[in-house]
């Protein structure tokens, strides 16, 4: 490694956010303070941040009117005012590189400086209409997005399906892109607890005797929640112990949602009330607990970068019945089954072959705690330091 430790900024203004991003920025930034390998880390934040934060890192902070989880959600965006703060506190630090772990929270440097952006996914690119609510939100994402491919020194991303579409999609050239990971906190577990996982169900309402689908994630168009409620009558006609809990933050002050459209559906289909549960946000530890009583994490997404919530379930020995699309099949492997998310029939059949075949289930339980112990935080540390370093190189050699 090189003498002089080499200084990376890192955008942080994530970091509260209880979405993937928001997680793979703390768990990322964790990991990365944990390794003593010639590099020095400052976190810079937007607003002043009083939580608890990993050791051995500076802290920077722009004195912005609004943060990013105040700025950034719904229909509304960040102001100038807000990108110019940021810049300038970037600008002021004198990194050798800059970090952003996700586009979606960029801002325009004001600097020279090498940058590192990671691209999740081009689901905004993809499905554009379930993703903004506005066509002035979909342009400043697009606005945005150009700014952050002009600035990028080198594309970081989660899978190999999104490291296609950065090339295919957004036209980054593939000797530009780096390939990290994602992983599952420790949390996630296997309890060796009947009641424990029932326990968690009774907190949400479930009989302890039901056979349960959990989904996890944004209460969005795109997850594609709604095949999965259309899909819930037929299961339910065949298998009336099948319960579907949807668990993923229902305040409407995130993303844009279709909570709404969700409710009307059940409510017009009268006996799924008894059978669909919003958990509302869960904790990790409660969630553990909730996935261990659970035969299944149902994932119907139309489009994924990564699809943590998949390797969060397989780390608790529980499989995962998966939409086909982007990085599912690469990140799952054999610890789940697949459908066509556009297909309700798949859907319906999926379900009902799994919960028909205890060898089946057994089998997918064992292939998912395998396939779940391939991705670690320490690992995606190190591909991310492989990808500092090759921004600085890259720099160098011009």
């Amino acid at each position: 490694m090189q003498d002089k430790k080499l200084h990376v900024g890192i955008d942080t203004t994530t970091w509260a956010n209880d979405r993937g991003f928001g997680r793979f920025t703390r768990e990322l930034v964790t990991a990365l303070a944990a390794r003593d390998t010639g590099f020095r880390y400052s976190l810079v934040f937007d607003r002043p941040w009083d939580g608890p934060l990993p050791a051995n890192l500076d802290v920077v902070t722009a004195a912005t009117v609004r943060s990013l989880n105040e700025s950034a959600v719904g229909d509304s965006s960040r102001s100038l005012g807000y990108l110019w703060q940021m810049g300038r506190a970037v600008r002021n630090a004198n990194f050798d590189l800059f970090f952003f772990p996700a586009v979606y929270s960029y801002f325009p440097l004001l600097a020279r400086v090498p940058c590192v952006i990671c691209y999740h996914d081009t689901t905004a690119e993809r499905l554009p209409h379930l993703l903004f609510p506005t066509k002035l939100n979909h342009r400043l994402w697009q606005i945005k997005t150009a700014l952050a491919r002009w600035q990028t020194t080198r594309a970081m991303t989660v899978s190999q399906s999104s490291a296609r579409d950065l090339e295919v999609i957004l036209r980054i050239p593939k000797s530009k892109i780096d390939i990290v990971s994602e992983a599952a906190d420790p949390v996630f577990r296997v309890i060796d607890s009947r009641a424990t996982g029932e326990a968690a169900l009774a907190r949400y309402g479930i009989p302890p005797d039901a056979k349960v689908l959990v989904y996890v994630g944004g209460i969005n168009a795109h997850k594609n929640i709604l095949s999965c409620l259309k899909a819930m009558p037929r299961i339910v006609q065949d298998q009336p112990r099948v319960h579907l809990a949807i668990v993923g933050d229902t305040s409407g002050k995130g993303f844009w949602d279709n909570l709404s459209e969700l409710k009307a559906f059940i409510e017009s289909n009268p006996p799924l009330s008894a059978h669909v549960h919003f958990t509302g946000y869960v904790s990790d530890p409660d969630l553990v607990e909730l996935l261990n009583g659970a035969a299944a994490l149902v994932f119907p997404s139309l489009w994924e970068g990564f699809g943590l919530p998949a390797v969060e379930a397989m780390s608790c020995g529980t499989p995962v019945l998966s939409s086909d699309r982007g990085s599912l099949p690469e990140i799952i492997g054999e610890g789940g089954l697949y459908y066509d998310p556009d297909n309700v029939d798949e859907i319906v059949a999926c379900v009902r072959t799994f919960l028909a075949q205890p060898d089946l289930r057994a089998r997918l339980k064992t292939a998912a705690l395998a396939r779940a112990k391939n991705f670690t935080w320490d690992r995606a540390a190190a591909l991310a330091e492989a990808s500092f370093l090759r921004c600085h190189k890259d720099v160098n050699r011009k």
